[in-house]
């Protein structure tokens, strides 16, 4: 088989990157614009992307073309419709990266929390070597214990959230946008309820119809002024000038963010000119490329080449 890597780079550095060479001739470039992938395509078996766009118009002329493999969770950046007409499949890649998203929003939350920005500056600039006590209050933190963490989607990746919220000793909430995932467990809260009364709020929903702009500005007012937003799953699902504007008027404590609407962030981006600098902390949509979770990511596409080699599905 001919197998082409469309963009490798956003993979790193792990340890079974080529491992699907056992079936096949590999070809991997680093990265692919859109211009560029119609002709790295065409005359191969099976395409691995990441973040590629594989449209309709490449796969048309690409009758050789098998299985698309893609390097993620989200296939929204494949025409799912048309390669299920030509009898191409698409598969990619589930629960791979569940404990690095859970890992990364904690660092965000504590962070933010414990002022680390601030108190790291502090130390290293000299101010605490001038101090006439042996600490800081100048800002204040606070601790997680008895606090309350509203999770939006209690998927895999919200579950393992709860799982180490309760490690800390944090009530849990969650709200549900598709209604089918449920925890006895935790209460099941509508939204506005949620955001009123949690201390953090954690976004783990997929983006879709019913989660696209599902916190605006009208949403971010419910919550308390010293809340914490935290988004470690999709840009889109909030609208975020408001987010940007909230930060600066103060309506939360801050936002800790690794997801955006347009990746990389526009330089005109509404993130980067926020005044209150301290209360948003901004992630370059990293929480998912732990070594462990990029190197099972490798391990299921090739399962999935081993699978369709073997069974043709």
């Amino acid at each position: 088989m001919q197998i082409v890597f469309l963009d490798a780079k956003t993979m790193g550095d792990i340890p079974n990157l080529k491992r699907v060479e056992e079936f096949g001739k590999l070809t991997i470039y680093q990265t692919s614009t859109s211009e560029q992938v119609l002709e790295r395509v065409k005359g191969f078996d099976v395409a691995i992307a990441n973040k590629v766009k594989i449209k309709k118009e490449v796969m048309k002329q690409c009758p050789e073309l098998k299985l698309i493999c893609v390097a993620a969770t989200g296939t929204d950046n494949i025409d799912i419709q048309f390669a299920k007409e030509k009898g191409i499949l698409v598969k990619n890649a589930k629960d791979y990266s569940t404990h690095s998203v859970a890992q990364l929003t904690f660092t965000l939350i504590l962070g933010l929390l414990c002022q680390l920005r601030y108190y790291d500056d502090f130390v290293k600039e000299g101010q605490y070597s001038q101090s006439d006590i042996f600490t800081s209050t100048d800002r204040p933190f606070w601790q997680l214990f008895g606090k309350e963490i509203g999770i939006i989607g209690l998927g895999n990746i919200g579950r393992q959230v709860a799982q180490i919220a309760e490690g800390f000793g944090m009530k849990i909430i969650y709200y549900s946008s598709s209604g089918q995932n449920r925890h006895p467990a935790y209460p099941r809260l509508e939204l506005e309820e949620l955001l009123k009364t949690s201390d953090i709020v954690s976004i783990h929903s997929p983006l879709n119809e019913k989660t696209k702009n599902l916190i605006t500005y009208k949403q971010l007012k419910l919550m308390k002024p010293s809340a914490l937003l935290i988004n470690t799953s999709r840009g889109g699902i909030v609208k975020e000038a408001d987010l940007a504007k909230a930060i600066d008027e103060e309506l939360i404590r801050g936002a800790g963010v690794d997801a955006y609407e347009k990746e990389p962030l526009p330089a005109n981006h509404p993130y980067l000119s926020v005044k209150n600098k301290d209360n948003l902390l901004l992630t370059p949509h990293m929480a998912w490329t732990s070594i462990e979770a990029r190197t099972l990511l490798m391990n299921i596409v090739y399962d999935n080449i081993k699978n369709f080699v073997e069974t043709g599905e």
